[in-house]
């Protein structure tokens, strides 16, 4: 009989209390929860709170409370996982969450590339850990051509990448996207490189499009669209299949150039 009234009481006990739960990164700023009441109307709905495994000590007992991690001794940059336990009849709400997402705020103290496209970079005051998309400019707008994951500290972190040049001038930059949706960029770095120019043949097209360098097959990046600007195809080699593409009108990026060609 004892065994079936615990059995009983953890049932009742899973069933009446439920749990939420957020990580993220501590950026120095304080999570604010929204506390309601619980469904019998007496007292709130919070009734216990861990970081990292850690109990809040207290000052859940209102309708609103704030999470000091300064009370946990938790360094900024640090890891954090927060469980709130409440009642199954009422839910908080984590009032600004976006305070545990990284932030980008990245300074470069040095960037550069050398003339076969090997880029280097140095930045400090990281604040957690976001990817460094590179972009090169050509066809008269920034491209995305690779990604490094960020360090995430304040310290000097050091990165490099393997830049595929185009013929002529280069133009790099580094950028860091965060949850804000804002594009922050380094100052654009540029070299020179030893790439001749690439051609791609005949602006009549049946089957496939070769590019070549004298008369060399040469592998390059390349950007079809049609007359209305839509991306037919996109990628890196020496060839593009063109059969599927419907008799008319086109546009390819490739190289450092764009030019307009006709399937036929």
């Amino acid at each position: 009989m004892k065994v079936i009234t615990l059995i009983l009481c953890s049932l009742f006990q899973l069933y009446t209390h439920a749990s939420l739960s957020i990580e993220g990164t501590y950026l120095g700023k304080n999570l604010y929860i929204q506390n309601p009441e619980n469904e019998e109307g007496f007292g709130f709905c919070v009734t216990k709170v861990t970081v990292n495994g850690d109990l809040l000590p207290s000052g859940y007992s209102a309708n609103a409370f704030e999470i000091d991690f300064s009370l946990f001794n938790i360094a900024i940059g640090e890891p954090l996982f927060i469980v709130i336990e409440h009642n199954a009849g009422c839910t908080p709400k984590i009032l600004n969450p976006e305070v545990l997402l990284p932030e980008s705020t990245f300074d470069i103290r040095a960037i550069s590339v050398s003339s076969t496209g090997k880029l280097t970079w140095t930045s400090v005051n990281e604040n957690g850990k976001l990817p460094y998309f590179i972009e090169q400019f050509r066809w008269n707008k920034w491209v995305q051509v690779g990604e490094v994951s960020g360090k995430g500290t304040v310290t000097e972190n050091k990165y490099e990448f393997q830049i595929t040049p185009h013929s002529g001038q280069n133009s790099i930059r580094v950028v860091q996207i965060d949850h804000s949706g804002n594009k922050r960029a380094s100052v654009e770095t540029k070299f020179t490189s030893h790439q001749k120019a690439i051609s791609k043949g005949s602006t009549i097209v049946k089957s496939n499009i070769l590019f070549t360098e004298g008369n060399q097959p040469t592998s390059t990046r390349y950007e079809i669209f049609d007359v209305y600007g839509n991306i037919i195809k996109k990628g890196t080699g020496t060839t593009v299949d063109c059969t599927n593409l419907l008799k008319g009108a086109y546009y390819i990026n490739y190289d450092n150039k764009t030019e307009k060609f006709f399937k036929n």
